[in-house]
């Protein structure tokens, strides 16, 4: 026979080797598959790196690479234990039955990658799964103390916040392992015989006791470590009772006795366990067992029910008083709210004048620009090409102006590319790459037409903001990622602004000169970016060069929850001018959910309004402090945060995690200083809470007859509890006698729907203007209680009034015609006057395609008063009697508008000099001038216009027609009025 022929073969062996060919493209799939998710992690480590933040990344892939690890050794290691000891000890003539003979036949093949596959792909599992928990692990690392004790244990405050979650999760897990190395335990034990089951009879080998005795005996110690710390976690649970969190009377006296008690029946259960182990009789074990099974429903469950049910229930306001004072005190500190003013204000609702003279720069200062309609006013007026926008809810903000605080309505005028007309890579990308400057309005002018009267505007920007850098690179509404910056020397890519006509047609062009991204100076890093932007361009494109940055994660709230993920970022970004650079102010805020006693709140349910109606998913917590102001620059996306509330101690755990990523408040400009106001969220989060724990006294607590609500938005049109409520306002305004300051408010309503107005809280939302130093007014949170034995109208209430009204109807239907649609603007709540005024600005929009509202009249109540007139000024008059006393100045008005009343603020139209004849002249010129205004408005078919033309045609034939009268009853007999000066009116009466 030859050697060939003795030569074993694939088809001989039955073995086939897989092709060279399936090999190479295993293993190049392999490497692309290694490649795109090391580019990745590569391309984040390049972001932060760039970003000087890339310690924080460092920290976290640290972290969960350790926990994982422990997670994975914990569970893998005990189990592969188990299974191990097990098997080994299993009897080596143990007479088996047949289906168990079956199995062992089944599992033979299986059984060495099974016993090692298993405790992995279990430890995997365990291992994310811890990896999950490295910020509890991190915080207990550097856990710190809050220097306040709880009522009941005496414990520090950080044993709740920092140590328990921490105790409850390594607890948790243990038991996880302590069950599954038991299961599997006995699963080898009884496939292997050392389990035997015959008839009513269970014979266990030896070794397989002790070891299941061991297991169980740890799972019964873990066990009750369990339930003794839950104890401590019943302090900000749920009470079985009245409270809303923490341990009332049952718990006190029957829960927590119990939990004492069965924590320790639960370690005496661990000793018969270990007995049963050391003996070999199990009775004790399993009576043991059983014992704490009956205590378990006994005293655990049973006894808490009938204590609550027949010694709390028939007694329980009583009872529970002590226990309401726990929560209501933990509860307002834990919110921040234990520090508030409260006031009684007798609230006066008689309009008198003179009243608002002592509030004459709270009025003065009254925005009458609602920043959520005025939008479309500033992309018509301020956008200039389609590729600019505005975001809906713009923001209001205040400057220092000829040494005056200004409340302003503000925006950025970001790149929106839904409108590029020529929509392709290299547009996209490298042309279309950021924004340019902001716009912003007075809050209390408007121009001639009711438009907007601009402190900064136009392309390029100018107005009473000064020079500063205006190109937005970073913003709420930019495109995913461009690629910017070029060699000096290089042609400029970048569109940066259009020409006016004067400058001739075209565009000014630009190139990035910051460091605002990470570096596209090799292919290595193009490639990682081509990937992770799945587009071949970035590699291919000439555009792209060596000294090429691409830029992304662009939004400023993306930006800081990279930097800072502990914080709970306030929704509302807003934009400022300091020091020479367009930044965008971000509030954080930390947040706990085990602060002992203190009641709970969801943050998407409390901040959701109409401003944001549908707030992404939040935490729910009961602690919150504003621990963070961060701050990222237009240009460049540098991202700068200080620690705003340095005694905050999660917040000191946090910088010690992190070190050197928290600048200290000291280095905050005075420029930057006048911008930071109170995140709005915070202040939503403590009146959703201050709606109870405004009641102080536990008995009041307890009956419920004083709990309030928000009011929702009567602008919306609905006062049902599903619509949204009413947002909370900036403005600058006098507060209970305080100086003028920029302050948030919200008012309170009774939440049995009544819409009367209850309480009136408010915030000093001026941090000052001095570099490093807060004021010490800045989050002195005021409630004004208003008196509960007269009926002070709510915003719905008012709202219904001004609708309503006979004569402010006749006027809006007469404004209304011409198919334009009449828009309520937000209902403002100002404490003045003795009482409380509401101002409403009323909008109007025509049906065109490029209309947008503009500012017509002013609404204005005062207890169960109303005026209705063009210009805030004239309506605070009308309201007070000719004399409010409110030294407004041009409050509402343009005063470069002739139109609008130059004597605003005085209380009515000065007379003007000279004799009757005089007069009469001046009213004749009005009705010939509103006469040719109301033909033109007829001409250009603005019937709008011609409805307020011919209001006041109406009512200067009016005056002509009464002096007219006098100069004829002062006429001396035989003598007669000039013969000019009476055919005027009548001529102009005649259309």
């Amino acid at each position: 026979m030859s050697a060939n022929a003795e030569r074993p073969t694939a088809a001989t062996t039955g073995r086939q080797r897989p092709s060279p060919l399936l090999i190479t493209v295993l293993i190049v799939a392999a490497i692309i598959g290694a490649f795109v998710l090391f580019s990745g992690f590569y391309a984040d480590i390049l972001w932060f790196d760039q970003l000087g933040f890339v310690q924080v990344l460092q920290t976290r892939w640290v972290s969960i690479v350790v926990m994982f690890l422990i997670g994975f050794v914990a569970m893998a290691v005990p189990l592969a234990l188990a299974v191990q000891i097990a098997f080994r000890s299993r009897p080596v003539y143990a007479q088996l039955n047949s289906q168990l003979d079956r199995y062992q036949e089944l599992v033979e093949p299986l059984r060495k990658l099974v016993m090692w596959a298993a405790p992995v792909a279990l430890g995997l599992f365990s291992g994310i799964a811890a990896a999950s928990q490295w910020e509890t692990a991190q915080l207990w690392l550097h856990r710190r103390p809050f220097g306040e004790t709880d009522p009941q244990f005496g414990l520090d405050v950080g044993f709740y916040i920092f140590e328990l979650p921490f105790y409850q999760q390594i607890v948790g897990f243990a038991l996880a392992v302590l069950f599954i190395s038991g299961v599997a335990t006995l699963a080898t034990a009884y496939l292997y015989g050392a389990i035997r089951v015959t008839g009513r009879e269970v014979r266990i080998s030896r070794s397989a006791r002790i070891q299941l005795a061991i297991i169980v005996a740890l799972y019964m110690l873990a066990l009750g470590v369990s339930i003794w710390l839950g104890q401590y976690a019943s302090l900000a649970q749920t009470s079985q009772g009245f409270l809303p969190t923490g341990a009332g009377w049952t718990e006190v006296n029957a829960s927590i006795p119990a939990a004492q008690i069965l924590a320790g029946i639960a370690g005496l259960v661990a000793v018969f366990f270990i007995i049963t182990a050391i003996i070999g009789r199990w009775r004790i074990a399993i009576v043991g067992t059983g014992l704490l099974i009956a205590a378990s429903l006994v005293v655990g469950v049973a006894y808490p029910a009938i204590m609550q049910r027949f010694q709390v229930e028939p007694s329980e306001r009583s009872m529970e008083q002590q226990y309401i004072q726990r929560n209501i005190d933990a509860t307002r500190a834990a919110w921040g709210v234990d520090e508030m003013v409260e006031t009684r204000s007798d609230a006066r609702t008689d309009a008198e004048p003179g009243a608002l003279r002592a509030d004459a720069e709270t009025t003065a200062n009254i925005r009458i620009l609602d920043p959520a309609l005025v939008t479309d006013a500033f992309a018509n007026l301020q956008e200039y090409r389609q590729y600019y926008g505005f975001q809906e809810q713009l923001d209001v903000d205040r400057y220092e102006i000829d040494g005056q605080t200004q409340d302003t309505v503000i925006a950025v005028r970001e790149l929106d590319l839904s409108g590029l007309a020529d929509d392709n890579w290299y547009n996209r990308h490298i042309v279309y790459t950021h924004g340019y400057g902001v716009v912003a309005a007075y809050g209390n002018q408007r121009g001639p037409e009711g438009q907007p009267v601009f402190l900064q505007e136009g392309i390029p920007t100018t107005g009473e903001l000064g020079d500063y850098q205006p190109r937005v690179y970073f913003g709420e509404e930019m495109p995913d990622y461009s690629i910017v910056g070029g060699p000096e020397g290089a042609p400029d890519l970048e569109l940066d602004y259009p020409l006016s006509s004067d400058e001739g047609a075209g565009n000014a062009e630009t190139t990035f000169a910051g460091d605002g991204g990470p570096a596209l100076d090799n292919i290595f890093n193009r490639l990682v970016y081509a990937l992770k932007f799945q587009s071949e361009q970035i590699i291919l494109s000439d555009a792209v060069t060596d000294d090429s940055q691409i830029l992304y994660d662009r939004d400023p709230l993306e930006r800081v929850a990279e930097v800072a993920p502990y914080l709970t970022l306030d929704s509302d970004t807003y934009p400022a001018v300091v020091d020479e650079q367009l930044v965008w102010i971000v509030d954080g805020m930390t947040t706990a959910s085990t602060y002992p006693y203190s009641s709970h709140r969801s943050v998407a349910q409390a901040i959701a309004d109409t401003t944001n109606p549908t707030p992404p998913i939040g935490d729910v917590i009961n602690y919150v402090r504003n621990s963070v102001k961060a701050v990222v620059n237009a240009y460049d996306g540098s991202v700068t945060l200080y620690a705003w509330n340095t005694e905050d101690p999660i917040l000191q755990a946090w910088n010690e995690i992190y070190p050197g990523t928290i600048r200290p408040i000291s280095e905050m400009s005075g420029e930057l200083m006048s911008h930071v106001r109170y995140p709005a969220d915070m202040f939503k989060l403590q009146r959703s809470i201050l709606g109870d724990y405004h009641v102080t006294n536990p008995d009041t607590f307890f009956s419920g007859d004083d709990q309030w609500a928000t009011p929702t938005d009567p602008t919306e049109g609905s006062t049902q509890a599903a619509a949204p409520t009413q947002p909370p306002y900036y403005l600058t305004m006098s507060v209970d006698g305080q100086d003028p300051a920029f302050t948030l408010y919200s008012t309170f309503i009774p939440r049995d729907g009544r819409n009367v107005l209850y309480g009136y809280l408010s915030v000093n939302a001026d941090a000052g203007g001095t570099a490093g130093e807060v004021a010490d007014t800045y989050g002195q949170l005021t409630l004004q209680m208003l008196p509960k034995d007269r009926s002070i109208p709510g915003p719905g209430q008012v709202q219904n009034t001004f609708d309503t009204d006979d004569q402010v109807s006749r006027e809006l239907n007469l404004l209304r015609q011409g198919a334009s649609e009449v828009i309520n603007g937000n209902l403002l709540t100002l404490p003045v006057g003795g009482g409380l005024l509401y101002v409403q600005p009323v909008y109007l929009q025509s049906t065109g395609a490029t209309s947008y509202p503009v500012l017509r009249k002013i609404l204005v109540s005062f207890g169960n008063d109303i005026a209705f007139e063009d210009t805030l000024d004239e309506a605070l008059d009308a309201l007070f009697g000719g004399d409010s006393g409110a030294e407004a100045g041009d409050s509402g008005v343009d005063p470069t508008n002739p139109d609008e009343g130059e004597g605003a603020g005085e209380g009515e139209e000065p007379a003007p000099e000279g004799s009757l004849q005089a007069q009469l002249d001046a009213a004749v010129q009005a009705a010939g001038t509103a006469l040719q205004e109301r033909q033109a408005a007829y001409a250009e078919n603005d019937l709008v216009a011609a409805a307020e033309a011919d209001e006041r045609l109406t009512a200067a034939l009016a005056q002509a027609i009464e002096l007219s009268a006098q100069i004829e009853g002062e006429t001396a007999p035989g003598e007669t009025a000039a013969p000019e000066e009476t055919p005027a009116p009548e001529e102009s009466s005649a259309p």
